[in-house]
């Protein structure tokens, strides 16, 4: 009896070819002690190997932010902050109440209370110490020049004697708001005088210190968005989706079990698996089951490092009989991707972003496109009309850098730089005969860095109506 259990818990545990099984002479006689060797192998194979594998994959994400944070402190934090005059740049945080960079700046064990320090001393180089914040992970990331628990805030300041002192609080950037208005007053009471007058927004510092992309960032996540385009991609394909079966919250579920799988997180929550029709979107990621002649869009990003994508896929589900997308929504997706041609043609590094939005909506006009001016409302005209959005991208869906978007007033103000990441987004509302002259509308979104040379995709972007069958 004891025999059987050991052969039945083997089998379990191998394939069903039995191609990982021992081979065994016919004459050899089994022992129930040499079955539990076997058992005892194949269990350090299933418990041992799958754990290494995983641990190695997360000391290679480890290594790769903290390559990061060094190239960004290195290259990027002595020129931001020289930019914006700031000499000093305190970071605070508490256990259960982390500042948005915690990411960003090491990560690290945070007691009570911590400090993230950057201290422009003269140098082509910025000071950077942590007080109060202590680990493995940080310790051995070679960020900082002084990792301690042993400290005293007045007196380290004191010592440094910043003219102006940046703290991590903003109107308008979230990002950059991580300070609390509790830790401010504690904060300001240990800091005492004269450095209490010396307290200034970091703000523009975080914008600036976040956007200005490092080559490692942009190799990281150009690997972002290659998984969210291949996962949306296969969202909408038949591999998923089963005409008059398969709900548009059963596609949403698939994308997040993906997620799940590969230790992603998501941009925005749950997937926007959605369906537009003559009056607009009917339905998104909820019960509606998928029908022939629907027109899909997904709007979503995929979390990898510290690094969430912003993008759009569109798919048409075939009809009985259809063999390709229908006349009327092709050219309404080929309006849309002259307008992004448009865009794309029309963005350098230099101008603030406010001017380059102005710039691409006279261009745009001057191809023939009638300029919205309000979101989703359309004109009566027979011109396609297009509304532009370019945001900020990066560590956030929506990031914090400089912003060609009419919904980030404080970034239009903002300069664009070589390396800032951006999500090239446009919707184009087209007439269509299928919908008895009612205009479709198709949205396009893809992330790119800005270079010298103008907007660089980072992976192959959205260049079809995908087919349903």
């Amino acid at each position: 009896m004891q025999s059987d259990f050991f052969i039945v818990a083997i089998f379990i545990t191998t394939p069903a070819d039995g191609s990982m099984l021992p081979r065994i002479p016919k004459a050899h006689k089994w022992r129930p002690d040499m079955f539990r060797t076997v058992l005892c192998l194949f269990a350090l194979v299933i418990l041992v190997t799958p754990t290494d594998i995983q641990s190695q994959e997360a000391r290679n994400r480890w290594e790769r932010m903290a390559q990061i944070r060094r190239d960004k402190f290195d290259l990027v934090l002595p020129q931001v902050m020289k930019e914006n005059e700031i000499d000093m740049w305190i970071v605070m945080m508490k256990e259960g109440h982390l500042d948005p960079l915690y990411e960003d700046l090491g990560r690290g064990y945070v007691g009570s209370v911590g400090y993230y320090i950057f201290t422009d001393t003269g140098a082509n180089r910025i000071e950077r110490v942590a007080l109060g914040i202590s680990g493995y992970l940080l310790e051995e990331n070679g960020a900082y020049d002084l990792v301690t628990n042993d400290f005293d805030l007045k007196t380290f300041v004191e010592e440094r004697n910043p003219e102006k002192i940046g703290i991590n609080m903003s109107r308008a950037i979230g990002g950059a708001d991580g300070l609390s208005h509790s830790s401010y007053l504690q904060l300001f009471e240990e800091l005492g005088t004269p450095f209490q007058d010396r307290l200034v927004s970091a703000e523009k510092l975080v914008s600036d210190f976040r956007s200005r992309r490092v080559s490692s960032e942009i190799v990281a996540f150009g690997e972002a968005g290659e998984i969210s385009r291949n996962i949306a991609e296969t969202a909408f394909s038949n591999e998923v989706i089963v005409p008059g079966e398969t709900t548009l919250e059963d596609v949403a579920w698939w994308m997040m079990d993906r997620l799940l799988e590969n230790g992603l997180t998501s941009s925005f929550d749950m997937p926007s698996v959605y369906i537009t029709g003559p009056s607009g979107i009917e339905a998104t990621s909820n019960g509606r089951i998928i029908q022939r002649g629907d027109l899909l869009m997904i709007d979503w990003g995929v979390g990898y490092l510290n690094f969430h994508t912003d993008m759009k896929r569109i798919a048409y589900v075939l009809k009985d009989g259809e063999t390709r997308v229908p006349t009327g929504f092709q050219n309404a997706f080929d309006q849309a991707r002259s307008a992004r041609n448009v865009i794309r043609n029309n963005i350098r590094p230099g101008p603030t972003a406010a001017a380059t939005f102005d710039l691409l909506n006279n261009q745009l006009e001057e191809a023939g496109f009638s300029v919205m001016e309000t979101f989703n409302q359309p004109s009566d005209g027979d011109q396609t009309d297009v509304i532009t959005g370019n945001h900020s991208v990066g560590n956030l869906g929506h990031g914090i850098g400089p912003s060609i978007a009419w919904f980030n007033p404080v970034r239009m103000g903002y300069n664009l730089h070589p390396n800032n990441l951006l999500s090239i987004e446009l919707f184009a509302y087209t007439r269509v005969p299928e919908w008895s002259g009612a205009k479709v509308r198709i949205p396009l979104e893809d992330d790119a860095v800005v270079t010298s040379r103008g907007v660089e995709w980072l992976y192959p972007i959205n260049e079809k109506i995908l087919l349903i069958k």
